[in-house]
């Protein structure tokens, strides 16, 4: 990832953000759809290839504290509305 961290993604105990590089587009979707079963996340989030690099990358914040919402209406875009700001990737 080239673009830098906003420090509010990390402004207390229990946040991450998490860089992924997974093969293709499938197999990274379904790593988030898997974490955001587990913890509040930012959702499926865009995928992108980088010219000279192998497979796509991807980046999910995630609360580990927070259980995921309970109620799939609640968030129809499969996140809990954890604000990943304007961080410059898109696909």
């Amino acid at each position: 990832m080239t673009s830098p961290i906003d420090p509010r993604h990390l402004s207390e105990t229990g946040l991450v953000v998490l860089d992924i590089t997974a093969a293709d587009e499938t197999t990274a979707h379904a790593l988030m759809d898997r974490l955001q079963q587990f913890w509040a996340t930012s959702g499926i989030t865009p995928t992108r290839r980088e010219p000279g690099q192998p497979g796509v990358r991807a980046r999910i914040h995630a609360h580990i504290n927070t259980p995921p919402p309970r109620d799939p209406l609640a968030s129809p875009s499969g996140g809990t509305g954890i604000d990943t700001g304007e961080d410059g990737h898109a696909p």
